[in-house]
């Protein structure tokens, strides 16, 4: 097992800012995907943090995501959009199309916005935040392309799509939403098993399958190039068939690319995101759905707690208390840091200037 250091999470922004910035991106852009990276951190989701940075690093140096682009409107009826993210960093893509959808469902009460062709847009949650803190209500369906599956369907010893995340967020009267329900379609995210791999640890029971379909707590094999192994889709047929509608809908509805072999996989990871953007005004009032969810919640909260259990808790409540929990420091695995120093080599950083960012 290896051991952790631990940095401010000041210090990985700076991170992230700066080899964003060497790889060429202008500051906005360095500053939304610092802002994301750090934010998965912080809300607990390692597997969508400051460790994707090899990955991006990796992708920017081999033509697969471009450093400094745009979304463009390929199709506008008003409540209606069809965007393409042009292959940009997801989080200038997702942060630019939720903004796009939030304008227009402030005009028509309600917005579908289909966002297409945009690398890795990361922790969905975090576009269903944005929604939230603009007073939105969204439901958000995700699918992932341009690489190999990972995930087998229910039944299946082979894996035919990837870990397709679904969205749903309330807004609240503050900044934090109401609720916010924020899951992979699959028992674990691809990376937590890299966080795994890196960590020496063993994947959570029934979570993989091997290259034979046998059950296994290894997560070599899903870290092997070529892969070697699968990922278990949650609650059997629910989780496998939620996965298969967020290809159909966050994909071949928006006219993105699934993830069939038809299609070229480059050792991209290109999402598509069908998002639903609702104004609680055109169906009540904010303050209305607010009163009558917190309602509900507290009446949840108060259900008696089964054995084996501490308590009953909203979805989005652990996003909350772990952004409590890691407010002053964000534990990060010697294998990561190791690959978080190598990305800033390969961005051009100097030794000097990665050794004071990563100790």
């Amino acid at each position: 097992m290896t051991t952790d250091s631990t940095y401010h999470p000041q210090q990985l922004h700076t991170y992230v800012t700066e080899v964003c910035g060497a790889l060429g991106s202008e500051p906005e852009e360095a500053g939304l995907v610092a802002d994301q990276l750090i934010g998965a951190n912080l809300a607990g989701h390692d597997s969508h943090g400051v460790g994707m940075m090899p990955a991006y690093v990796a992708s920017v140096a081999g033509g697969r995501l471009f450093v400094n682009r745009h979304i463009s409107v390929a199709s506008d009826s008003g409540s209606v959009l069809v965007i393409d993210g042009n292959r940009a960093f997801g989080q200038v893509a997702g942060y630019e199309a939720t903004n796009l959808a939030i304008e227009r469902a402030r005009e028509a009460g309600v917005a579908l916005a289909g966002l297409r062709n945009s690398f890795h847009i990361g922790r969905i949650g975090h576009w269903g935040e944005q929604c939230a803190r603009a007073g939105m209500v969204s439901i958000h369906f995700v699918n992932v392309a341009g690489n190999d599956p990972i995930v087998a369907p229910y039944g299946g010893a082979d894996a035919r799509f990837a870990t397709n995340p679904i969205c749903v967020a309330v807004p609240s009267m503050g900044d934090e939403p109401a609720a916010l329900l924020d899951m992979a379609t699959s028992l674990i995210a691809l990376g937590k098993a890299r966080v795994a791999h890196n960590s020496g640890l063993e994947l959570p029971s029934d979570t993989a399958l091997d290259g034979s379909g046998n059950v296994t707590r290894d997560p070599a094999g899903l870290m092997a190039v070529p892969r070697d192994g699968a990922i278990i889709a949650f609650g059997n047929h629910k989780g496998s068939g939620l996965a298969i509608m967020c290809e159909l809908l966050g994909a071949a509805l928006t006219g993105g690319m699934t993830i069939s072999p038809r299609h070229e996989r480059d050792d991209s990871a290109i999402n598509s995101m069908l998002s639903i953007v609702i104004d609680p005004g055109a169906l009540t009032s904010r303050s209305s759905l607010v009163a009558e969810a917190n309602e509900f919640l507290d009446y949840v909260r108060s259900s008696s707690v089964r054995a084996g259990f501490e308590e009953v808790l909203i979805p989005g409540e652990p996003e909350l208390r772990a952004r409590q929990a890691r407010a002053a420091a964000i534990a990060v695995d010697d294998g990561s840091v190791s690959q978080l120093r190598w990305a800033a080599g390969k961005a051009g950083l100097p030794e000097t200037r990665i050794e004071e960012l990563l100790g």
